[in-house]
Formats: structure tokens, C-alpha cells, sequence
């Protein structure tokens, strides 16, 4: 995994900085300042605790990452499971931010309904305070012994999933030595009347939550924010008064990231960030007009100032969520109200990507999602040429276009397939870009699984553009017309390859192996009754001698029509076979 692996350099360069700012500190145990070693310490770490914050959420994600996408995609359906859904993944990864950034990408990728969404993003939140009551717990003294154990883990374990708990141990050392730093740092500042001053008129709750928003939105990690303002009182530095504001501002600023996200997105993606900055708002107007009585509820809580900071932050987080829930269908159509749907563009004769968000291509997660989305896109539209392929050999069929009655039928489909083709490549580029981003064993075999589904669609449209249009050319010079039994074969095996595309674009929806499985078994099915059907065509060919049959072209135009629906349904059994594959290898 090349994404933790290229941390093992930086890693280094993060233990020989501790280190060096370790002995920066070691000779200035009296109260005078110093501004040189207050910003070097202060800024070293706050580095370092970001980099360790960083470090662990990254080990996180690689270690249950794809598993948390599943859950995500699976769960989502009730608003009550959708909270602990969007609690338990963001509990897991340690951000919340990231769990947002995902629901935008999931949305974008219409794997999510923007609505199943609300509920994750409220149970983000909450998920959210669990790295705020870890960090409460007095435990700096132990920073060297987790960096040592994940530094070993992390360099000399063979096992990858040792290798990422060792990135997670570290990360927790590296956040928790960053943490003494600072407050070593912070400790001659105590007694400066200018910078008590400071902190001070963060007890003004509106100067607070702009201070704790516009930081969290520079660092983008709420987490951060609580961890530095839990340092900072664990130094005695900053009273509960003060830091409620502060943690408050972080809800609003862990917007930011999610609003990034989002802007190049589809609408309800959009719609995703504006939940989030939605929530994150109102819930923090709703509480800072009474922060003096909340602080006193709080206090009631521990003896301890760093753990009713915690408690501030989690109490605060789940209030605001559970009194959110009941309200998520009335905010959802408040935000569909104001920001409506926008007609897309989905003419054929101007193709057009829909999902590929270049932003998000270094993003694995995000990638695959997107790529998905597209896919999806072609087999719609794969539906749509199938289901017309068998018009122009049917006696008394339309020859119109299915969604454009100004045009013939043929150009319809020239223009579809033309399309299909144009989306094939993008989606080609856009997987060949990702791939080269850091990608765990998972991401990469689902990535590859995509690939061989993208050449897959392109081999059946392929197909369809060169035989197609000589199959329709060759009816045109045969005066004739197929057999009632002719006709008949190629209306019922017509109908039952429209289904296998049918079933295929229904999992691009729900991810369901039963379909996949059922595509397998019918493309069987399919098989066995088209090599029926040749033998009953051979013998329809027999009576030709006696006059009785059509003649050898008419035979020939239904044997080749009916092997190019052959082939199209052993590609669309390629592609089920493919999804299968990969979910085996992924349990």
C-alpha cells in the first residue's frame, strides 16, 4: 500500500522533529518566554499533533475503509440506522469529514439518495466525539511507548493489516506528543496578562465560534480543533466558558471540507453540503444563547476541565442530532425546495460525462464511486440499444426513434452508440488516473473489476455498431420476410436479453450478488435455447429443397442476427462473472 508506505520517510522525519523539539524544551523549565521557543514549540506541535491525527485516520481508513463503504451503501435505508450507520463509520476512520466527503461522493455517484444521507451525516457527528473523549484521557506520558510499538509494527510487521495498526498506534504517539509539546509551551503564558487577555474574550461566544470555525476550516479536522482546546485547558489556559465557543466554531468549520467537496458534484451531492452546513448551524445557534447554563450542566459532569470539554463536545453533538432526526424529511424538502433540480443535459447528440468529477480522482473511494456511476450511465444506455436491435427484422415494427420522433430509428441508435463509445473511453482515462493513486489490495481489485467491465460494455457496443448496421443493410436487399417461427425465436430470445441487461443495470443500483448470480444462470439458460434454436432453423432449412422454406439469405440474415444476441448476452454473463469474482475475493 503505497499510501502508508510513503510514510514511512515521513514518518522518520516526524520522530527526528519530536526529538529535536523535545531538547528545545528540556532546558526551559523556568516561566520566562521565550517567542522563539513558544512558536517553534506551539507550531512543531500543533504539526505534530495534525500529522498524527492525519496519520491515524489514514491507517483507519486503509485498514476498514472498503468495508465502511459497504456499510454505508447497505444500511442507509431507515433514518434511526442511518445515525448509527454515520456514528459507527466515523467512530471508525476518526473523522468526520471524511464520512462526509464520502456521503458526497456516494451521492454524486447516485449509489446514495440524498435523503438516506441526512441521517449518516447527523450520526457523523456524534461519531465525531469519540476522538475528543480519547484524547481528555491523561495520556501523554505514554506518547513514546506508542510511537516506539507503532514505529515497530509500522516498519517490521510482514502482515499489511500490522503494518496500518502500526500507522494507527503511531499516529495516536505522534497526536499525543504533539499535545505535551504544546502544553510545555503554553505553560509560561499563564501568567501574560495580554494573552490571558486572548483567551479570555473567546468567553464571548460569538468571537469564540469564529475563532474555533476559521481555524477548523484551515486545519479541516473538528477533531483537531477539540484536541488543541483540550490542550490548552489541560494546561490551564483556557476555561470551560472559553472553550464551548470554540468547540462550537469547529462544528460549523468541519463544513468546509464537505463544501469542497461538493462543488463540482451533481445536485444532490450539493445538496449533501448543504445538509451538513445546515445541521452543523442551526444546532450551534441553538446553543450558543445559553452557554453560561450549558457550562454549569457541564461542570456538574467531572472535576476535570479537559473532560467537560469532552463532555461539552459530545453532549452538544448528540443533543443536536436526536432533536435533528424527527426534522430530516422536513429539511430535505426545504433544501430540494432551494436548491432545485436543474435539467441535465443528457442529449445524445452532445455526450457528456456526468459523474467524473476530475477533483475527486486522487481520491480512491471517491473514483471508484464516480467510475461506477458512469458505468451505470452506460448500461442505461446499453438497455436502450439492446431493446431496439430487433426492430428492423420484425414485421410491422415502429422505425422511429424510442425518445426522439423527429428521427428515424437508425440514427437514434447511431447516435447511442457513438455515445456509449464516447463515455467507454472517458471512464477508461478517468479508472487509468485513479489507479495511479494510493490504493489498498481492495480498491485495487475493484478498480481492475471496473476496467474489465468498461472493456466489456466497449467490445458489446463494438459489436453492435459493426454487425448492427450490416445486419440492417443485408435486410434491406432481401425481399423477403423472416418465418412466423423466424420471428418468433428472435422476439423471445430479444425479450430475454433485454431482461440480463435489465437485472445488470438494476445492480448498478443495489448491489445484489442474487442478480448477478440469476444472470449467470439465465445466460446459461439463453445459451441452451439459442443452440435449440439453430437446430430447429437446421431443420427449417431441410424443407427449403422442397420448396417450402425461404431462401439461404433469409436463413443466413436470421442466423447471424441471432448470433450477435448470442454474443451480447455472453458479454453481459463476462460482466455478472466479473462482480462476482471480486465479492468473493473481497470476503
Amino acid at each position: 500500500m503505497n499510501l502508508l508506505k510513503n510514510k514511512i520517510s515521513y514518518q522518520s522525519i516526524a520522530i527526528l522533529f519530536f526529538l529535536a523539539t523535545s531538547s528545545l524544551f528540556a532546558g526551559n523549565n523556568d516561566n520566562t518566554i521565550s517567542f522563539f521557543l513558544l512558536f517553534t514549540g506551539l507550531f512543531g506541535g500543533m504539526g505534530m499533533f495534525l500529522y498524527g491525527m492525519e496519520m491515524m485516520s489514514d491507517g483507519m481508513k486503509v485498514t476498514a475503509g472498503n468495508s465502511m463503504r459497504t456499510i454505508l451503501e447497505k444500511l442507509t435505508s431507515n433514518k434511526y440506522l442511518a445515525v448509527l450507520v454515520g456514528a459507527f463509520v466515523t467512530m471508525v476512520i476518526q473523522s468526520s469529514s471524511a464520512t462526509t466527503v464520502m456521503l458526497v461522493s456516494f451521492v454524486n455517484s447516485g449509489l446514495l439518495a440524498f435523503t438516506q444521507a441526512l441521517g449518516v451525516i447527523l450520526g457523523s457527528n456524534i461519531g465525531s466525539t469519540v476522538t475528543a473523549q480519547i484524547v481528555a484521557f491523561k495520556v501523554t506520558d505514554y506518547a513514546l511507548l506508542l510511537i516506539a510499538l507503532g514505529s515497530l509494527m509500522s516498519l517490521f510487521s510482514k502482515k499489511e493489516t500490522l503494518k496500518n495498526l502500526g500507522f494507527v498506534v503511531l499516529g495516536f504517539g505522534l497526536l499525543f506528543y504533539g499535545m505535551k509539546v504544546m502544553s510545555d509551551t503554553m505553560k509560561p503564558l499563564r501568567s501574560d496578562p495580554a494573552f490571558n487577555s486572548i483567551l479570555t474574550s473567546f468567553e464571548n461566544p460569538f468571537l469564540g465560534i469564529l475563532a474555533g470555525a476559521i481555524f477548523t476550516a484551515l486545519v479541516q479536522s473538528s477533531s483537531a480543533t477539540t484536541g488543541i482546546v483540550i490542550t490548552l485547558a489541560s494546561g490551564g489556559s483556557i476555561s470551560l466558558e472559553a472553550g464551548i465557543p470554540l468547540i462550537l466554531g469547529a462544528n460549523i468549520g468541519t463544513c468546509v471540507t464537505a463544501l469542497l467537496a461538493g462543488l463540482n458534484a451533481s445536485r444532490d451531492a450539493k445538496r449533501v453540503a448543504v445538509a451538513h452546513v445546515t445541521f452543523n448551524v442551526i444546532g450551534v445557534l441553538l446553543f450558543c444563547f445559553w452557554i453560561p447554563t450549558f457550562a454549569d450542566i457541564i461542570s456538574q459532569t467531572s472535576q476535570n476541565i479537559p473532560r467537560q470539554i469532552a463532555n461539552a463536545h459530545t453532549f452538544f453533538n448528540i443533543a443536536a442530532s436526536v432533536a435533528f432526526i424527527p426534522f430530516t424529511g422536513l429539511i430535505a424538502k426545504t433544501i430540494i425546495h432551494y436548491f432545485p433540480d436543474k435539467e441535465i443535459d443528457r442529449n445524445i447528440e452532445k455526450p457528456a460525462v456526468l459523474h467524473l468529477d476530475d477533483s475527486l480522482v486522487s481520491q480512491p473511494e471517491a473514483a471508484i464511486n464516480n467510475a461506477q456511476a458512469e458505468i451505470k450511465g452506460v448500461v442505461g444506455l446499453t438497455e436502450r440499444v439492446v431493446g431496439t436491435l430487433v426492430r428492423p427484422f420484425v414485421k410491422g415494427q415502429n422505425l422511429v426513434d424510442i425518445e426522439n420522433t423527429e428521427q428515424d430509428l437508425m440514427s437514434g441508435m447511431s447516435q447511442r452508440i457513438e455515445k456509449i463509445g464516447f463515455l467507454n473511453q472517458k471512464i477508461s482515462e478517468y479508472l487509468i488516473t485513479a489507479s495511479k493513486s494510493d490504493l489498498s489490495s481492495n480498491q485495487s481489485k475493484e478498480l481492475f473489476t471496473l476496467v474489465s467491465i468498461v472493456n466489456y460494455l466497449n467490445s458489446t457496443n463494438d459489436l453492435i455498431k459493426v454487425r448492427f448496421v450490416s445486419l440492417v443493410s443485408k435486410k434491406e436487399g432481401i425481399n423477403e420476410e423472416f418465418s412466423e417461427a423466424d420471428q418468433q425465436e428472435i422476439i423471445d430470445f430479444h425479450k430475454r436479453l433485454i431482461k440480463q441487461v435489465k437485472r445488470l443495470d438494476k445492480f448498478f443500483v443495489k448491489f445484489d450478488k442474487e442478480k448477478m448470480e440469476k444472470i449467470i444462470v439465465k445466460g446459461k439458460e439463453n445459451t441452451d435455447i439459442e443452440k435449440k434454436y439453430k437446430l430447429d432453423r437446421i431443420e427449417r432449412m431441410k424443407t427449403s429443397a422442397d420448396g417450402n422454406a425461404k431462401s439461404d439469405d433469409i436463413h443466413q440474415l436470421h442466423s447471424q442476427l441471432m448470433d450477435m444476441l448470442k454474443q451480447v448476452n455472453i458479454f453481459i454473463n463476462l460482466i455478472a462473472s466479473s462482480l462476482i469474482e471480486l465479492e468473493s475475493e473481497q470476503i
